[in-house]
């Protein structure tokens, strides 16, 4: 039996930005993700499925949007009678200066579209968070401190104009220290105007990535064949996660 979105209301999780957002995050897990029947994605395709890992030939597959989603529930943040829904709009190597976060860009026009679709769904539907993991390719494109920061900021504050929230929380992290120690000279000014950003819009939080592993760290083996340093492993993308949400209760006093 087909389920009945409009009859549920739902927290919403946008999850936006690049690959890491995405999730490439490969190996073994502690604790791995139990799909919950609370807890569902809206597709890129404007599909609504239940929130579960993937599966890229012989290897799960996840992103950090889950681990948090774990402290949501564990934490009691979702009220009785409500869902999550979490906006998988990342897409990998994308960014602003190949044209595809900044207003009338593909993938922000469709993010925007996806908001209004899941808001539309339900009179009580309501955004949580804005979760963005991004940047990795505006630094290979060698982008400018000022020149990230406008762009971030402008898409921080198109979200939260658009759709009336001017008190959204934004969440955004740190780069995979290994290859941002094999990058820094590209990595710094995106970097910091990332962490900029995050000071400055007001309600905004930025993750470190210190502790947290690469694939190529964690295990030799990687699904697409090359030595992977640029994207968090399985466990760091669940301790990614985990940091973005004690980042999140932070921003809003609540007690995690």
């Amino acid at each position: 039996m087909l389920k009945d979105f409009t009859k549920e209301p739902f927290d919403i999780l946008i999850q936006a930005g690049q690959s890491n957002a995405e999730g490439y995050g490969f190996g073994s897990a502690e604790k791995p993700w139990e799909p919950n029947e609370r807890v569902w994605y809206l597709n890129e395709n404007f599909t609504i499925s239940q929130a579960v890992e993937s599966v890229t030939g012989n290897d799960i597959r996840s992103n950090f949007s889950l681990a948090f989603a774990r402290g949501y529930l564990e934490n009691n943040l979702l009220a009785e009678g409500r869902s999550l829904l979490i906006l998988r709009a990342a897409v990998g190597g994308t960014g602003f200066l190949d044209n595809n976060w900044k207003p009338n860009d593909v993938l922000y026009l469709r993010m925007l579209d996806m908001i209004k679709t899941a808001l539309d769904l339900n009179g009580g539907n309501r955004l949580v968070a804005l979760l963005w993991h991004q940047g990795e390719q505006d630094a290979v494109l060698n982008a400018s401190y000022e020149t990230h920061y406008n762009h971030l900021m402008t898409l921080v504050r198109g979200v939260r104009e658009t759709f009336n929230v001017p008190g959204l929380p934004f969440v955004a992290g740190d780069f995979v220290q290994h290859w941002e120690q094999e990058n820094m000279a590209i990595c710094t000014p995106v970097v910091d105007a990332i962490r900029a950003v995050c000071r400055d819009c007001g309600r905004g939080a930025f993750v470190e990535s210190d502790g947290l592993l690469s694939n190529a760290q964690f295990s030799k083996h990687h699904p697409f064949g090359w030595d992977d340093s640029v994207h968090f492993c399985r466990a760091a993308i669940y301790g990614l996660g985990e940091r973005y949400f004690r980042a999140f209760t932070e921003i809003t006093g609540t007690d995690a």
